[in-house]
């Protein structure tokens, strides 16, 4: 398809955008449009950035392999983007890199050879780069810059077995790692809800990924949950609930409580919400966003049922300002700031109650900060009173905006964490960052307190083939003892003692874990237990290293890729007696 004539011809246009016809000439140079092939190219810029529209094709048949085609100006997902559209779905998109140079691009269109389609240039935006160029919409099987193919979905090279990563929804053009479509930030709204466990999360505040799973390991992605509403207005991070009272209104069935999306926009006051009637399959904005205006973002939003009974009311925590603000609401739609604000806290908030060592009549309120840093304290529905110490969930370099699931006290009531890893890139992968394998979070009493233990949840097994199981080993200083030749995924589990002086190292893949006595070091992760290292657990994947001491009482999340082959272990410093040790591989979570 080329646009040499003075009119589109047979497409559809809807709007303005496109009324005054292709650019050429003078109106090139005028616009600083580069790259042009033909003398002309659809343009939605000829009378500026404002007037918004649509371009639609003719139906095509696919017949080829790849769409190649040059495309500039605004980089707005949904909003400037030109759209390939299979039966009513979008299938592939692309956007500009907010430049006016004409770049070639393609799609892999394999997967639609035989159907029918439409192109649909899409211009929505009216603000800054809110426009669209396009020229030389080419079927063919040598484009001339090809989309990179790293093998079939789930099997990539360098795809993590059993941690969550994102599948690449519509762009086949890999960029930086930053405007890559299967990108990972900031986890939102982990939310439990009639068997299924829901897991969202930003992807550069554009969109919320959404992907469901019954039991944690096997995951399925849907479309994502809802996108920003216009050019650069972003969808950040927030939290979900289940409105099962209907107190917002937003249900007209009894049997269908709407699931309420809170998040803010990129002004960093403007707190909105989405809401989905069917299992967040299909979203709603609500009219009336935003709901209220506040200077803050990160909502964390909770029902608040008060121990001596009575009613309860919605609580949702925010950041603004270094501090945790807590506001209460009767219906999700109208808050009230508490002014018991929280110092010295940074970012995307989690907050929840566990009960001690197990017993439900000791129940303590656990903060947690978007840096890893908890607290324990108590709370009364309108303020939080923290007890002296704030500590790390986890010592790793790649654990940040760390989430629970809600509302799990409908299912098993375990309170399950994960966190985004985030950290170094994939190269030559269409996804990038990964989701840290679940774990279940408790609190137990220490001799320094209560504090946090995280351990890996039970259906880590669903994944083990047959473990190799090694008898009670010594092992003298600088004895090696190979566990095995090759590999990617693996859980290992062992009881260790450790004298003092003594180290026990485990090499995996060309990186180490080195336990003491009283701890350990994972890369640039170090910390120190109160008693003695009895047992460890380690997860490993094809980019992480996850270790767990004592039962989860010092964790270490780490993203790193293969050096080499062979896992082995060696003791440093002094004799180790492995008490009992278990390697088992694990096979991939990706059906």
């Amino acid at each position: 398809m080329d646009f040499r004539g003075a009119n589109y011809g047979s497409w559809t246009m809807t709007g303005d955008a496109f009324q005054p016809g292709p650019a050429s000439g003078d109106l090139l140079v005028r616009l600083e449009i580069v790259g042009v092939r033909d003398g002309r190219c659809i343009s939605s810029e000829v009378e500026g950035d404002q007037p918004r529209g649509t371009l639609i094709s003719p139906p095509i048949t696919i017949e080829r392999d790849f769409i190649t085609f040059l495309i500039g100006g605004g980089d707005y997902e949904r909003c400037t983007c030109l759209d390939l559209v299979v039966d009513g779905e979008v299938v592939r998109s692309a956007t500009g890199r907010n430049s006016d140079t004409l770049a070639p691009q393609s799609w892999d269109v394999r997967a639609w050879r035989g159907k029918k389609a439409h192109i649909v240039v899409v211009d929505k935006a009216s603000g800054d780069w809110g426009h669209i160029n396009v020229d030389r919409i080419v079927q063919t099987d040598q484009p001339e810059t090809p989309p990179v193919s790293v093998g079939p979905l789930y099997k990539e090279a360098l795809r993590p077995g059993f941690h969550f990563t994102a599948r690449q929804w519509t762009m086949d053009r890999l960029e930086p790692a930053q405007r890559q479509e299967g990108w990972i930030n900031d986890l939102n709204g982990l939310i439990y809800y009639d068997g299924e466990w829901h897991l969202f999360a930003q992807r550069w505040a554009k969109c919320w990924l959404h992907a469901v799973s019954r039991d944690l390991v096997h995951w399925t992605e849907l479309q994502p949950a809802f996108w920003e509403e216009s050019e650069g207005s972003g969808v950040q991070s927030g939290t979900c609930v289940i409105d099962y009272h209907n107190t917002s209104g937003l249900s007209v069935d009894p049997k269908k409580p709407p699931m309420v999306a809170f998040w803010s926009r990129f002004d960093n006051r403007s707190q909105c919400i989405s809401f989905s009637l069917d299992h967040g399959r299909t979203w709603t904005r609500y009219a009336g966003n935003p709901v209220f205006e506040h200077p803050e973002r990160d909502p964390k939003v909770f029902w608040y049922d008060p121990p001596g009974g009575g009613a309860g009311h919605w609580v949702m925590v925010m950041y603004g300002e270094e501090s945790y603000h807590i506001l209460t609401s009767p219906d999700l739609l109208h808050w009230k700031d508490e002014g018991h604000p929280i110092p010295q806290s940074f970012e995307c908030p989690d907050f929840f109650q566990l009960p001690l060592d197990g017993d439900k009549s000791r129940k303590q309120w656990v903060l947690v900060q978007g840096s890893g840093n908890y607290s324990i304290g108590m709370f009364d529905g309108h303020e939080f009173k923290e007890q002296p110490g704030r500590f790390a969930c986890d010592l790793g370099p790649n654990f940040y905006a760390t989430q629970s699931w809600h509302n799990t006290d409908t299912g098993d009531g375990r309170r399950i964490q994960v966190a985004w890893m985030r950290g170094p890139h994939f190269p030559g992968m269409p996804f990038n960052q990964q989701v840290s394998f679940p774990c279940e979070l408790s609190l137990r009493s220490t001799p320094a307190g209560p504090r946090l233990f995280r351990s890996p949840i039970k259906e880590v097994s669903k994944l083990e083939a047959k473990s190799r199981l090694w008898p009670e080993t010594r092992l003298e200083p600088g004895e090696v003892l190979q566990l095995s030749k090759k590999g990617e995924m693996f859980r290992l589990i062992a009881d260790v003692d450790i004298p003092e002086g003594a180290n026990l190292i485990f090499a995996l893949r060309g990186e180490a874990v080195t336990l003491s006595s009283r701890g350990m070091v994972s890369g640039e992760a170090h910390g120190n237990i109160q008693g003695q290292v009895k047992r460890v657990e380690i997860l490993l994947d094809r980019a992480s290293i996850e270790t767990f001491v004592n039962d989860g009482e010092l964790s270490s999340t780490r993203t790193v890729l293969p050096r080499s082959n062979g896992l082995f272990l060696k003791a440093d410093g002094g004799p180790i007696v492995l008490r009992s040790l278990r390697v088992a591989p694990l096979s991939s979570s990706w059906r």
